[in-house]
């Protein structure tokens, strides 16, 4: 196919999005690819995110409570009705206290059980950096494929060959520089939003383990084992 037939082919390919990816060849379908990627991973993690967290202030004020009246078990089933990465880690300190341990193993198993916690929260959330960084590098290999279409097919070409390839590689270029730069944007900021969220639900488990250990040392006489 001619660059003047591709050229009227991508003309009546009809909305925006069609002509983009007609002029942009197959990078554009890559791109597309990635991008689709992208935002399954912002939309899983999003779901698995508000699944995995709770709220710290309630689950404290009602936890302490309890812990406070030396109802260990009572505490432990409060954490079993409500799983997550925050209750599973309060849990694993309760169990430990519930067996007469000592406040270092207490802290060490809740410790532990962060470590444990963290890459559930994470999942592949690391993808997206790498996913907007790597679309960057497919978008460039679009750009100077079009430009290589551009400037060398027109050196025998006549005049109306010429302008009509010089339009297309350009065309081609610009299309899969665009579409790789919004995707990359698009990775990038939700790979950010997200490692906040995920940075402040590890902050509560850690702060949380910390304010457990310290009612339990308070408050070991009261302990109805």
């Amino acid at each position: 196919m001619t660059a003047l037939e591709k050229m009227q082919q991508c003309k009546q390919a009809g909305n925006f999005i069609a002509k983009s990816f007609c002029e942009g060849g197959f990078v554009m379908y890559v791109i597309a690819f990635i991008g689709l990627l992208v935002i399954f991973l912002i939309i899983e993690r999003i779901i698995a995110l508000n699944r995995l967290t709770v709220d710290k202030r309630s689950l404290n004020e009602n936890l302490f409570s309890l812990i406070l009246r030396g109802e260990i078990k009572q505490a432990i089933a409060f954490c079993d009705s409500r799983p997550a990465p925050l209750t599973n880690t309060l849990k694993e300190g309760l169990v430990q206290v519930l067996n007469k341990r000592p406040d270092e193993e207490v802290q060490v198993a809740m410790d532990a059980s962060v470590l444990r916690e963290t890459p559930r929260l994470e999942g592949w959330t690391s993808f997206l950096a790498i996913f907007g960084n790597v679309v960057v590098l497919v978008g460039l290999v679009g750009t100077i494929g079009g430009l290589i279409t551009a400037f060398g097919g027109i050196s025998d070409a006549d005049q109306a060959t010429k302008a009509a390839t010089l339009s297309l590689g350009i065309s081609h270029a610009l299309n899969c520089t665009f579409l790789g730069l919004a995707v990359a944007i698009i990775a990038i900021v939700a790979f950010g939003f997200l490692q906040i969220r995920i940075g402040r639900a590890t902050n509560d488990m850690m702060e949380s383990s910390m304010n457990l250990i310290n009612l339990v040392v308070a408050n070991r006489d009261k302990i109805k084992y």
